[in-house]
């Protein structure tokens, strides 16, 4: 039995439950307490222990930084299904952490397979609606926009990324979006786009949609994981941050 519905089995409604039986038992004039009535009050306290012990754990797990507190997710994006031979194939990895439910969302993106272009090149990534890509990335419908706002204000609107090399390597904190409560994007599409996010500043309806970001090359859904991708994503992040420093130093 899960420890959230301890307290609801537990809960001290056994009078009505034994009504039935306690004409059958009748109690003695000169004893005050029945073993009915013990048994009901060793219920009542029993529940009462259980509900305390339930809520310190709940509160314990939604504390920031608690053992176990820490969501994550993953999303595997692979080519859309819908590509013709002439695009390209990108796949890779994106990782997501929240510290705790209402706590910032950060991630790791890990994407190869752009074509060889000159380094700076930016595209942009989003979450959309539905997490089907059975027929390719179309079918992941449009932005997930909760609220209804304009973009580049919706949830997953996650920005451009510099491509280098054919890859995107990136850590990006602070992200709208949520892997808990009402809104959370689990179970919804991450898609990779072919061209450059406007921001909204396209000047025409469709900039205030989805930025013009051009076709969807690669997508994937996301979905609830364990701590072990993000801790190895976050020591090869520290890693190539303290060679870059090396390398930077070695040049002055």
């Amino acid at each position: 039995v899960p420890w959230t519905s301890l307290p609801g089995l537990l809960r001290p409604s056994c009078h009505s439950f034994l009504d039935p039986f306690l004409g059958t038992f009748p109690l003695p004039a000169d004893r005050p307490e029945s073993p009915i009535s013990s048994f009901t009050l060793g219920l009542s306290d029993m529940h009462d222990k259980v509900t305390a012990i339930w809520q310190q754990l709940t509160q314990r797990a939604a504390e920031p930084g608690a053992p176990g507190s820490a969501l994550h997710a993953a999303c595997r994006v692979q080519p859309s299904a819908s590509l013709d031979p002439a695009q390209p194939r990108v796949s890779g990895l994106v990782l997501f952490r929240q510290p705790a439910p209402g706590a910032p969302l950060e991630a790791f993106f890990h994407l190869d397979g752009f074509p060889a272009e000159r380094n700076g090149s930016r595209r942009a990534i989003h979450v959309h609606r539905f997490g089907d890509l059975s027929p390719g990335c179309e079918a992941a419908g449009p932005h997930y926009n909760p609220r209804a706002a304009p973009h580049p204000h919706h949830p997953g609107d996650f920005g451009n990324f510099a491509v280098r090399d054919g890859r995107v390597r990136k850590h990006r904190g602070g992200l709208a979006a949520s892997l808990a409560g009402p809104h959370s994007i689990v179970g919804r599409a991450v898609v990779v786009h072919a061209g450059e996010d406007d921001l909204g500043r396209g000047g025409d309806p469709a900039s205030l949609d989805h930025g013009n970001a051009g076709r969807r090359l690669a997508c994937c859904v996301v979905g609830v994981c364990g701590p072990l991708p993000w801790a190895r994503a976050a020591r090869e992040h520290a890693e190539r941050r303290k060679r870059r420093r090396d390398s930077d130093c070695q040049a002055a």
